[in-house]
């Protein structure tokens, strides 16, 4: 007997700004793996304290063994609550200690913008990941470096002592 699909949609007016972020962390060395280990339960936590302008996130969402792998997906009501919360704490203090030493693992994250537009980064990721996998690779360097300067979002903030461009490289 064949039963008709319930299929629904959202109306997403609402949220004209939305930003959906997808960001992951694999493990590049055996050591890695305690890294990883060690902040996924700082991730969610974060997640689970509900930042302003944080819609909904689902953890473990993009998983593997080999090499041990997990991503995320995180709903942000703007660019604006998603660049706050990432300059603040805990966010701030996981790049602060990533850039510094990436303890064996990689990072990535990609943006999408119900505005329009999309924006990535890749560190340490040697595996092509996302659209890393086919679009050109370039330098996270000068305008490239932050997210804000990658989506032309206007004139960067000042960033958070630690972390910025000068003091990194």
């Amino acid at each position: 007997m064949n039963t008709p699909v319930n299929r629904k949609t959202v109306d997403l007016s609402a949220y004209p700004e939305l930003v959906v972020i997808y960001l992951g962390i694999r493990v590049n060395i055996l050591t890695g793996l305690k890294t990883a280990i060690g902040l996924g339960p700082q991730i969610d936590a974060a997640g689970r304290a509900r930042p302003e302008g944080l819609l909904h996130y689902e953890n473990n969402i993009i998983f593997s063994v080999f090499p041990f792998h997990i991503g995320m997906r995180w709903y942000w009501r703007d660019f604006e609550s998603m660049e706050l919360w990432a300059r603040s704490a805990p966010h701030r203090e996981w790049w602060q200690k990533f850039i510094k030493n990436s303890g064996g693992t990689g990072f990535w994250h990609e943006s999408y913008f119900m505005t329009g537009g999309m924006e990535a980064v890749y560190d340490d990721i040697f595996k092509p990941t996302g659209l890393h996998a086919f679009a050109p690779v370039i330098d996270a360097r000068g305008s490239s470096f932050s997210s804000r300067g990658r989506m032309k979002k206007g004139s960067e903030p000042k960033q958070p002592v630690g972390t910025s461009e000068s003091e990194i490289y």
